[in-house]
């Protein structure tokens, strides 16, 4: 397991289009993914520890946040043969264990995530209504213990972006395992 944080990416930075399948072959368009608020895209996978120590909490997030208008979908860009945990059959697994609500993508080139310029899992970007980077940084401050949690950063940017409030919190960079880049 590698450490790295996440690239700092300017605000108003535009979100890449793509178009990628679920682990069933559904295909999904970001542009169809927009809630009226905006767009959350998380680079995740299975097998990474500081991505199994969040997932509940981006479920409960992306609760949270349909709500207010903003949708979310995951993107695996692990899809390699040296880690068969994030293949799409145990993305498909996942999906059905933790109830995921929200599209569970393959980044099975892993262009997309080159494309955001995404380093790590999870690594979360926030986008507003016209496809502009808004949030780009970690999802609280205590990757490891839910219990520990004093700043939920990403949940605050969430709240700001569907109240039309400025978002004036830090990016703290997010941290976790390397994409597992194939050559």
């Amino acid at each position: 397991m590698t450490l790295l944080e996440s690239f700092d990416i300017p605000p108003g930075s535009s979100m890449p289009p793509f178009t990628l399948p679920d682990s069933s072959g559904k295909s999904f368009n970001s542009w169809d993914c927009f809630g009226t608020n905006g767009l959350l895209v998380v680079f995740i996978c299975n097998h990474c520890p500081y991505a199994i120590a969040q997932w509940v909490r981006f479920i409960n997030l992306a609760q949270e946040a349909r709500q207010l208008g903003i949708n979310m979908l995951a993107i695996n860009p692990n899809i390699h043969p040296d880690y068969p945990q994030d293949a799409p059959e145990q993305m498909r697994i996942l999906v059905e264990e933790m109830a995921i609500p929200f599209p569970y993508l393959v980044d099975g080139t892993q262009q997309v995530a080159r494309q955001f310029k995404a380093q790590c899992t999870p690594d979360p970007y926030l986008f507003n209504r016209d496809a502009e980077l808004v949030y780009h940084g970690r999802l609280d401050d205590n990757w490891q213990n839910e219990s520990g949690v004093t700043s939920q950063d990403l949940l605050e940017a969430v709240r700001a972006l569907a109240e039309d409030r400025e978002i004036d919190l830090p990016w703290h960079p997010a941290m976790g395992c390397s994409i597992k880049w194939r050559r």
